[in-house]
């Protein structure tokens, strides 16, 4: 079973990520930022703009993204059992035991789309200016680099 799950940009085309150190929210760039960036290979940890601390690379989702994913998978997974079940005893009656599929699974609803407000500011270091990321206007300095974690002010 395949789900597709899309998480919006901002105008700017960055994704909203969430420090699972810190818990706090910035944002990286999705994709590559430019020409430069292209070339450049991915490291094997991204480090959090505001601690400064490394995590791999599937470490970085929002609270709310984690719960729009299951919020969508959960009915999409509650119908294929459904019909998984359909299917398992389609043609199974015989003249002796016949099997009826009545009513069905209440699946939950599936979540409105998330939103992603443009409410950073972009900052960008100055050991790896390929990969910038915004933060949010209130946040304390220093700035750390998203590839290498070398601190930095702007």
């Amino acid at each position: 079973m395949d789900i597709q799950l899309t998480f919006p940009l901002d105008h700017d085309g960055f994704l909203r990520r969430e420090c699972p150190h810190c818990v706090r929210q910035f944002k990286w760039h999705h994709g590559p930022a430019n020409e430069e960036a292209e070339t450049q290979p991915a490291p094997a940890a991204y480090h959090c703009p505001l601690c400064g601390k490394p995590a791999g690379m599937d470490s970085w989702w929002t609270q709310e993204q984690l719960e729009y994913a299951q919020g969508v998978t959960i009915p999409a997974a509650t119908r294929e059992v459904e019909q998984g079940l359909r299917d398992a005893f389609k043609g199974a009656s015989s003249k002796h035991v016949r099997f009826d599929c009545k009513g069905g699974i209440d699946a939950p609803d599936v979540p409105t789309p998330l939103t992603e407000p443009d409410d950073m500011v972009i900052v960008t270091s100055p050991c790896h200016s390929y990969e910038p990321v915004k933060v949010p206007e209130d946040a304390s300095r220093p700035y750390h680099c998203l590839v290498c974690g070398e601190a930095f002010t702007v």
